[in-house]
């Protein structure tokens, strides 16, 4: 302990002249003092002290920096310790002091999460550029106002650093200086972490296993597992403070957007792991009153059926033993202190690892042996029920009931069982209560402007290209799938009616376009003609000894088209005007036009899909399918296409991607994606449409380049001044909108024969 002369020195040393700091300085040198184990690192701290003081920014930055300046030291190097109070010096004298106190205040979470010196000056860097970056300037030299958000930058790194690394607090931070960088509130909003790209981003920057690039897969794995064809609707994992369980309703799989690796298994198989146990659940439980049980039972009763539903899948596919195992956490037998705890919760943890792991669990408890050896013979049995659980968990909880268990301070484990759902689906409430409210079962109704009202499958979300930061905005567009509003099919019959003579010769010009030719199907064991080939190769197979094949016929068939086709109209509010000269809208004539390709190409016998789309904001783009590549011209098809109405504005770029997506999944050789529409890309919330322009043209770049040829079918007489900038040389104007009926088809006739 350093002798009371040396602790007098450092406080003669001490010229801050404010009162509070005073106050605390003693107990403050005391903790220097232990932390800190070189004398020039008392006297950086001492200097640093003294600078905040008469840099004119009041008591607050040196209160803070007294209290944690040696706790940061100690955790990134005491030679940090002065840095950090020239770096507030510094922003002190510019045009940023407000941003003072909040830098003080994130030295030490950051340096928890740092726990380097070469990473806290990089930290301290990327500081700078962000000052640079935001502070309003002249000629970009001359600071006239400070950043609206280097102090939030500095509040918000320690919980972004929760969630990424040094680099992803960088690119979180560098993309919304450059995007936003002529929008001061949304600055602000991004740094504050409240916009939709500013959780995006980081979402985007996280290490791990995300759904959305894993989808496809995970549903390939639940269809041949399974046999389901359920949608995952990912939640948001970034809030640890409120963490969500996954669950199942009828809109689908309700599972987190990311997993990382754990304990040496990969986040796939975390995914795995997850929709295992709610597959099984699905086919293997049945729902109990819930107003019969105390929410202990409850508890006990949810352990036995989670364990019940987890042996029969075992059962069927062994491999997930494994899987469980390492993914359950084990908890010591001593983690809960029955003196002072309620221990329900570590009694049915060791009971919920006890059933999954009868052999190997460890726990010296006889009733947890009773009870795993009861379940383990029930299920042997072969005829286990979610009854059965409902027992056990019943007699359990009565065997093990005692006096702590009402205890105001109640053990929770340090880890959740992740791979289980919330087990909602297990209840059914009769009265209702408290308990219930977690499930809301009526819940309430949303308010009618609230986006994707009318949808029951989650959105799907797409990039939307930036020109001015020359960057996509990931995640930015949201886009919601239905099926379009029914009309009345003898309005389209009528149609076709009164057009008879060109649906005449458009039938005749598809009779063309068919082939002709016919190709050669070979190893058949039954055909038209005998395959030479194959016949001798049997003849010698046979007089050598060996098994001949019996495949030595072969048939023909005709050569069919290799193309699929998607059309994608235009429903935007300026379909309903009525085009001058015309007695007709350009709704009516964009009916009779789909109306007539349709039964054209289906005499044809391409697969073609007719989709509907309009927006309001890039929260809602409506994609309304109207014909599936698969689904036969019909009543039901007439009847979408007869309801067709005008909506409101034209996304088109995040349009051109979802029908991408679709087209995308086809196995034809050549994808053509048509689209007709009445004007340039608009939305409400963006104000200049070039943007939009701009994005299309990058939708239209992406889809080239996956091999899906795009052509663009416009009606605006104006069209010309940017809709080559979108497609290219890939457009047709059609000048006389009344001619529609007539150009469409015939288009399509050109492009694909």
């Amino acid at each position: 302990m350093p002798k009371d002369s040396t602790r007098q020195a450092y406080r003669d040393r001490f010229k801050c002249g404010f009162d509070q700091a005073r106050e605390i300085f003693d107990p403050c040198l005391s903790n220097a003092l232990e932390k800190l184990a070189s004398d020039r690192a008392m006297d950086d701290f001492l200097q640093g002290a003294n600078l905040l003081c008469m840099m004119g920014q009041g008591v607050e930055p040196v209160l803070v920096y007294l209290e944690e300046g040696p706790d940061t030291a100690v955790l990134v190097g005491e030679a940090m310790i002065g840095d950090l109070a020239h770096y507030a010096y510094k922003l002190a004298t510019s045009t940023n002091a407000p941003a003072v106190v909040p830098f003080l205040q994130s030295m030490l979470p950051v340096a928890r999460r740092l726990e380097s010196r070469d990473a806290m000056q990089a930290f301290l860097d990327l500081g700078l550029e962000v000052m640079r970056e935001t502070t309003p300037s002249i000629h970009g030299h001359h600071a006239i106002h400070p950043s609206p958000v280097l102090d939030r930058f500095f509040e918000t790194a320690p919980r972004v650093l929760a969630w990424l690394n040094l680099a992803g607090l960088a690119n979180w931070a560098r993309f919304g200086a450059r995007v936003h960088a002529n929008d001061p509130d949304g600055l602000k909003a991004y740094f504050g972490l409240d916009s939709a790209d500013s959780r995006t981003v980081l979402q985007r920057e996280r290490h791990g296993t995300l759904l959305a690039d894993n989808e496809r897969r995970l549903g390939y794995y639940l269809q041949a597992l399974w046999a389901a064809d359920e949608p995952l609707v990912p939640y948001p994992t970034l809030e640890a403070e409120t963490p969500q369980r996954p669950y199942f309703d009828e809109h689908g799989l309700r599972v987190p957007d990311l997993f990382d690796d754990h304990g040496g298994i990969p986040g796939i198989d975390r995914y795995r792991a997850l929709l295992a146990h709610m597959m099984a659940h699905r086919q293997w439980s049945e729902t109990i009153v819930a107003d019969n049980y105390s929410p202990m039972q409850r508890l006990a009763m949810e352990v036995f059926e989670d364990a019940r539903v987890e042996y029969l899948a075992m059962a069927r596919y062994p491999g997930l033993r494994r899987l469980f195992l390492a993914l359950h956490p084990r908890v010591e037998a001593d983690a809960c202190d029955p003196a002072r705890q309620s221990c329900v919760n570590h009694r049915l943890m060791m009971l919920s690892y006890a059933l999954l792991d009868p052999g190997g669990h460890g726990y010296e408890d006889t009733v947890i042996d009773e009870f795993v050896a009861r379940f383990h013979e029930r299920m042997a049995e072969g005829n286990s029920c979610t009854r059965d659980a409902a027992e056990l968990g019943v007699a359990f909880m009565a065997r093990t009931r005692r006096p702590s268990d009402a205890f105001a301070e109640v053990w929770f484990p340090p880890e959740r069982v992740e791979f289980r759902d919330d087990n909602r689906h297990l209840w059914r409430f009769i009265e209702e209560g408290d308990e219930e409210e977690l499930f809301d079962r009526h819940a309430a109704r949303a308010d009618d402007d609230e986006p994707g009202r009318d949808y029951a499958l989650p959105p799907r979300l797409y990039p939307e290209w930036d020109p001015e930061g020359r960057l996509y905005r990931p995640d930015w567009v949201s886009v919601f799938d239905s099926l379009h509003p029914s009309g009345r099919a003898a309005h389209v019959d009528a149609l076709l009616e009164k057009h008879q003579g060109l649906a005449k010769q458009l039938r005749q010009v598809a009779d063309l376009l068919k082939p002709q030719n016919r190709e050669r199907v070979r190893y058949q064991e039954e055909g038209g003609e005998l395959d030479l080939d194959v016949a001798i190769r049997a003849m010698i197979d046979r007089r050598s000894g060996a098994e001949p094949d019996p495949r030595v016929n072969m048939s023909h068939r005709p050569a069919e088209r290799d193309i699929s086709v998607s059309l994608l109209v235009d429903l935007s509010a300026s379909i309903g005007e009525r085009p001058e000269g015309s007695s007709q809208t350009i709704l009516e004539l964009s009916q009779t036009a789909v109306s007539l390709l349709g039964q054209a190409v289906e005499a044809l016998g391409d697969p073609l899909a007719i989709a509907g789309f309009d927006s309001n904001t890039r929260h809602e783009v409506r994609y309304r399918h109207i014909k599936g590549f698969d689904e036969p011209w019909g009543a039901d098809v007439k009847s979408r296409l007869a309801g067709m109405e005008a909506g409101m504005s034209t996304r088109m770029g995040a349009a051109l991607r979802h029908a991408g997506h679709f087209l995308s999944h086809r196995r034809s050789d050549k994808k053509l994606l048509l689209v007709l529409t009445d004007g340039e890309p608009h939305d409400v919330d963006v104000r200049d449409p070039r943007r939009l322009i701009a994005d299309a043209r990058e939708a239209v770049k992406s889809l080239d380049a996956d091999g899906i040829f795009t052509w663009c079918i416009s009606l605006d007489p104006r069209a010309d001044e940017y809709v080559a900038d979108i497609f290219g040389h890939h457009h047709t104007v059609v000048d006389r909108v009344e001619r529609l009926p007539e150009a469409l088809p015939r288009l399509f006739m050109q492009l694909t024969g």
